[in-house]
């Protein structure tokens, strides 16, 4: 979404708002987690940070809840994979290790980003079993004895608005976290976020069945929630729309072939332009 053609401030600007979008989107993530597992009393310092700062700062870290969006590299064990930001030029892979109490499958393309929320620690494996009353297989963590990893409580595909349009079929049902830029409000419960970065993708409708803040066009929100096919049948008998004729029929025509993502949690930027 960032388009660096716009002034040097401006641009900036968007950057952290996306940033400050993401962390955001963690809390919604992490809280159902955290009911889940009963780990409601959470370490303080929560908030988004990248692989790269998790590496050079683990021991500052440690105990800490962050959140970082990254690409997969590879499974580890049956409940633990590595992540790692190829933008930061030699940025080591971190450890994941799945305590959400939910199973997660790794994408088969490595493009598509992960968010992951959890607490970051220096790799004692008989420690991190104890404290999350885990059973993991030795074998698979002998090269990651020491080094960072983050015991995740949430872990969410986080693809960008265009990956999900140009291939709704992979995503269709799962759980996804979605950061973008505001676009066509047709009223408070939906609006489009805009896809500028793929060629031949389209923008993706959003229904919030239930807003709970406002939005403001060309604002950057942070969604969670799932990915469905729009039929509109379905959606007024479950949701008992009461749209008028002309919104029916607009929405109908431009998007009855097209993904809806229907959010459970939307948050606006915390960082004004």
């Amino acid at each position: 979404m960032f388009n660096f053609s716009q002034g040097k401030g401006e641009s900036m600007n968007k950057f952290w708002r996306f940033q400050s979008a993401i962390a955001l989107a963690l809390m919604a993530l992490v809280l159902p987690a955290c009911d889940n597992n009963n780990q409601a009393n959470l370490p303080e310092g929560t908030g988004n940070v990248t692989t790269k700062e998790v590496v050079n700062n683990t021991d500052k870290l440690d105990g800490k809840t962050v959140t970082v969006r990254s690409e997969p590299k590879g499974k580890v064990g049956p409940t633990s994979f590595t992540v790692s930001d190829e933008k930061f030029f030699g940025s080591e892979p971190i450890l994941i290790i799945n305590a959400s109490g939910q199973p997660f499958t790794l994408p088969e393309n490595n493009d598509t980003e992960i968010q992951v929320t959890g607490i970051v620690r220096n790799l004692v494996l008989a420690d991190v079993e104890s404290e999350y009353n885990l059973k993991l297989e030795k074998q698979y963590y002998v090269d990651y004895e020491n080094k960072p990893a983050i015991i995740a409580q949430s872990i969410a595909l986080s693809p960008d608005p265009g990956d999900i349009t140009k291939n709704p079929e992979k995503y269709y049902n799962k759980r996804l976290a979605v950061v973008g830029e505001v676009e066509d409000i047709q009223n408070a419960k939906v609006f489009t976020l805009d896809e500028d970065k793929l060629f031949g993708a389209t923008d993706l409708l959003v229904f919030n069945p239930k807003p709970k803040v406002a939005i403001k066009d060309n604002g950057v929100v942070a969604l969670t929630g799932v990915l469905r096919p729009f039929v509109v049948a379905d959606f007024d008998r479950e949701y008992d729309l009461g749209w008028d004729l002309k919104l029916k029929q607009k929405l109908e025509a431009e998007y009855r072939t097209k993904p809806v993502f229907v959010a459970d949690s939307v948050y606006p930027s915390a960082i004004s332009d």
